[in-house]
């Protein structure tokens, strides 16, 4: 059985940073695409950050120079690094699992595995 449990969440400031992180069992990090994903209120759910096998990364262009992805295989886990936060990248973040991709991708419909999400606030 495949579970993601995120956690790092937590309530800052514009211009400050968080560390999420999504420990996997029943899943191997290394083997296949994870990735982080969004969602605030009355929003559709977006990709933010994902990694596969082959350590392709992707970013959406939101976050591109302030977010990154990186794994640590040792304890199968996906971390999000996520700096100069601004008040839009608040919502929930989920990590997820997509197994059958072949390679890095944000789309959502690609994933088949999800965790429970970790919220982010970010006050202006």
């Amino acid at each position: 059985q495949v579970q993601l449990v995120e956690s790092g969440g937590g309530s800052v400031q514009a211009g400050g940073s968080l560390r999420l992180s999504c420990a996997a069992s029943g899943y191997t990090v290394s083997r296949y695409c994870m990735g982080w994903f969004r969602q605030a209120p009355g929003k559709e759910r977006e990709g933010v950050a994902t990694i596969d096998s082959a350590d392709r990364i992707s970013y959406a262009d939101s976050v591109k120079g302030r977010f990154t992805i990186s794994k640590d295989n040792a304890k199968n886990t996906l971390y999000l690094q996520m700096n100069s936060l601004k008040p839009e990248d608040a919502g929930m973040y989920y990590c997820a699992a997509a197994p059958d991709a072949r390679w890095s991708t944000l789309f959502v419909s690609e994933y088949k595995y999800w965790g429970q999400g970790t919220q982010v606030t970010v006050s202006s």
